[in-house]
């Protein structure tokens, strides 16, 4: 997989997106944690929470929006 990137949405979340621009998800935190929610989109252009290529790492917790330890979770390559 190539490196994730992050951009602010607000001081609660983060989009998360392949290099070359794909919405693969959303970095939001809940509480206290920082949790990954993978994000897909249907045939139509229609969001589908939860799906997408990372689905299987839907929920993975992370300490902070940093963007190392995200593609060191996620698999993305260094960032």
């Amino acid at each position: 997989m190539t490196a994730l990137t992050l951009t602010v949405v607000n001081t609660h979340v983060y989009s998360v997106h392949t290099v070359d621009g794909a919405h693969v998800g959303n970095l939001k935190r809940i509480g206290a944690l920082w949790k990954f929610k993978a994000v897909g989109y249907d045939a139509t252009g229609g969001v589908e929470p939860g799906g997408g290529p990372l689905t299987h790492l839907h929920n993975t917790v992370l300490s902070a929006p940093d963007v190392r330890e995200l593609n060191a979770r996620l698999g993305g390559s260094a960032a």
